[in-house]
């Protein structure tokens, strides 16, 4: 009885510490779920209008987070290659539209079922990401960016040309996908809502674990010291392409939920400037922290959506003053800055409470 005892007590002091390092997300997470029902009581619509997927603005605010899910997961591919392992990527959006794209013709022009198109999705990434592959072992730092643009300028002219007018839509975009009826984004939005959550929770918890692993740790040493790591022996060619192709996974996910989601799938989802989001939404949350490319990605889709609703015009100056000033109050980020400064913060915290004497302790 001892020994039984003496091997539960280590599992549950386990659980109690993982469930600890984990309440903040836990907390988020339940936060999130709860998010429609809390909305619907504010408004005061019934909670049977509310799972009946009935107008309101419960479901109104249901598809702003479903957007904010779907950029979520692409700034979270794109903090892996660029936060984690020091990859300046400007090509970064083809993943994502590529998918978007491959979703959009298999289901409208192929009428292929959700599961096969998934599975062709995950296929057609790892090959783009062995494409960006083949230049890794050649290239570095602004070359491989300058190549991966390449890369996905000629996919960007390829998805407007005339020549594939018939499937892609060529300058107007891809229209009229339909999604599967469990899956419709406008009869069953409570439902897309959560499976977008949850694999926006999954996509993290794939990135944490990932960058925890001995290969993301190599990653990290990557983006720190290449020359080091090829010195202690490590072939940091097969570290940076399994970040990639784990890269490219994510950003295709991201970018077959933003087709079953979207009415249109735009060309504007391949261009530079998408890319260019990513890279905004890792820098306003914080490079190489994961949570932060969630963060950023919340407060860039949030700040666009309000900013043209009040302001129209002047949104996208008043947008570029305020990336200006958090890259100015907090250069590395809100997340990196707050862990970086955390502790002085809290220091000086406790220095203001004990100077007004409110600290409840006595100096020693």
């Amino acid at each position: 009885m001892d020994v039984t005892a003496t091997n539960q007590q280590p599992s549950s002091a386990s659980i109690l510490a993982r469930v600890r390092e984990n309440a903040g997300l836990l907390v988020i997470v339940i936060l999130l779920v709860a998010l429609p029902f809390i909305l619907a009581i504010v408004t005061g619509q019934p909670i049977a209008e509310l799972l009946e997927n009935e107008a309101g603005q419960a479901k109104f605010i249901q598809g702003l987070m479903i957007e904010v899910f779907i950029l979520a997961i692409f700034a979270l591919s794109y903090d892996l290659i660029f936060g984690i392992t020091g990859l300046l990527s400007f090509g970064h959006a083809m993943f994502f539209a590529s998918a978007a794209y491959l979703t959009g013709i298999m289901l409208k022009s192929f009428a292929w079922s959700l599961g096969p198109t998934f599975g062709l999705m995950l296929v057609a990434a790892v090959v783009q990401a062995l494409l960006f592959g083949l230049v890794l072992p050649r290239v570095r730092g602004v070359t491989f960016a300058l190549v991966t643009l390449g890369f996905a300028e000629v996919f960007h002219i390829i998805i407007q040309s005339r020549e594939a007018a018939q499937y892609t839509g060529a300058d107007v975009g891809l229209q009229g996908i339909i999604p599967p009826d469990w899956l419709n984004p406008s009869a069953e939005r409570l439902r897309f809502y959560f499976l977008a959550l949850a694999l926006v929770v999954l996509a993290y918890l794939v990135a944490r674990r990932f960058v925890s692993s001995p290969t993301g740790r190599v990653c990290v040493a990557i983006r720190e010291n290449e020359d080091r790591a090829l010195m202690l022996g490590y072939n940091t060619f097969y570290f940076k392409l399994a970040a990639l192709i784990l890269s490219a996974i994510m950003a295709g996910v991201a970018g077959m939920l933003h087709a079953l989601y979207q009415p249109l799938v735009s060309p504007g989802v391949a261009s530079l400037t998408f890319t260019v989001n990513a890279l905004l939404m890792v820098l306003v949350g914080g490079i190489g922290t994961l949570s932060g490319a969630l963060l950023g990605a919340g407060i860039l889709r949030l700040l666009t959506f309000y900013f043209d609703k009040w302001f129209a015009a002047s949104a996208g100056f008043l947008l570029g003053a305020v990336y200006v000033t958090l890259v100015l109050l907090l250069p590395y980020g809100i997340i990196g800055t707050w862990r970086l400064r955390r502790l002085a913060w809290r220091e000086g915290w406790r220095d203001l409470l004990r100077r007004f004497g409110l600290s409840g302790r006595d100096e020693a």
